[in-house]
């Protein structure tokens, strides 16, 4: 009899100790939460995350703090994620720039960007954009072509640096058109790669719609194709390279919020609704109009790791093509 009664306190102590963690997930969040950005501070996504943090912080009862997480080209800040306790307290705003290309570049990586995280929302796209000075003998992406496959020696486009999403998007563009030969010339940094475009000491540059919608407004550049799945609804006069024969040619920067693989499924829910009502915010959509930032239809984290893979998959042989590594 007392052995019954023993066995029963000790079943009855384990379901006591087994709705601990589920108690402790209803009330999540109850201490402030970190957002990692793996770049640094004043930058795009940094300035996308501040924002996001201070919505979220209302709509969870607890301060968002962003935290940047430097260096490697955002492998430090991802790999620090990737290994942090998967409770719903250390998220990070993933690009592409970490997440499909430095994690395809790196010789021994120190994360996987499919297999170490768990999705909460993608926050949206920036589509990249072929765009050329006004004195290029091109008015559309068809003339283009034409131009390069009649210049012996290539073209010469500029990036933002050997390995960025600008370069990718010049060598995914070859690839795609097939026939004609670019040769990618660097810069530190996509606005110096701008300012000799607008100087006229090259002719082409591969950038982000963000970056060049000014100089287009103003006459200073001709955009030639958007690298997006459709039409920008921030500059719906511009046609994309899918629609002008060349369906391949997709190509975006984004962010997307994750977490450490193995967070609850009630907790990503949780973070996934406050995403959601953050970017439903009016002067969150007015932030993303300015920066030509296109939202993420139907943001779920089950189609936000569908995302994140698809990228993935998408510029692995575009990268090992290059023949680029980083240690």
């Amino acid at each position: 009899m007392k052995r019954r009664t023993v066995l029963r306190g000790l079943a009855g102590s384990a379901g006591s100790i087994m709705t601990i963690p589920a108690l402790a997930q209803d009330r999540y969040p109850e201490r402030p939460i970190r957002l990692v950005v793996a770049f640094s501070a004043g930058g795009p996504t940094d300035l996308m995350a501040r924002r996001l943090a201070e919505r979220l912080g209302a709509h969870l009862g607890q301060s968002v703090v962003v935290e940047n997480k430097t260096g490697a080209a955002g492998t430090i800040g991802a790999t620090e994620v990737a290994r942090a306790r998967p409770d719903g307290y250390t998220l990070i705003v993933a690009v592409s720039s970490s997440h499909a290309i430095a994690a395809t570049l790196m010789r021994r990586p120190t994360f996987d960007p499919v297999k170490d995280y768990a999705g909460v929302a993608v926050l949206g796209t920036v589509p990249m954009a072929l765009a050329v000075h006004p004195s290029f003998p091109a008015r559309t992406l068809q003339d283009f072509l034409r131009v390069a496959q009649d210049a012996p020696e290539g073209l010469s486009y500029g990036t933002s640096g050997a390995g960025g999403i600008a370069h990718l998007s010049g060598e995914l563009f070859q690839r795609e058109a097939r026939g004609i030969k670019l040769t990618p010339v660097h810069y530190r940094g996509a606005s110096t790669a701008l300012q000799d475009l607008l100087a006229n000491n090259i002719p082409i540059v591969m950038d982000t719609m963000a970056s060049i919608a000014e100089p287009y407004r103003g006459g200073q550049v001709r955009i030639l194709a958007t690298f997006a799945e459709q039409r920008s609804p921030y500059l719906p006069d511009l046609p994309t390279a899918r629609e002008q024969g060349l369906p391949g040619v997709v190509s975006n920067t984004y962010n997307a919020v994750l977490a450490p693989a193995g967070t609850p499924a009630s907790v990503l829910a949780t973070l996934n609704g406050a995403v959601r009502t953050a970017l439903a915010d009016p002067t969150m959509q007015a932030f993303m109009a300015s920066n030509l930032v296109d939202p993420f239809p139907d943001p779920t984290p089950e189609r936000t790791m569908v995302f994140i893979r698809s990228e993935l998959e998408k510029w692995r042989p575009v990268v090992q093509a290059t023949g680029l590594s980083m240690e």
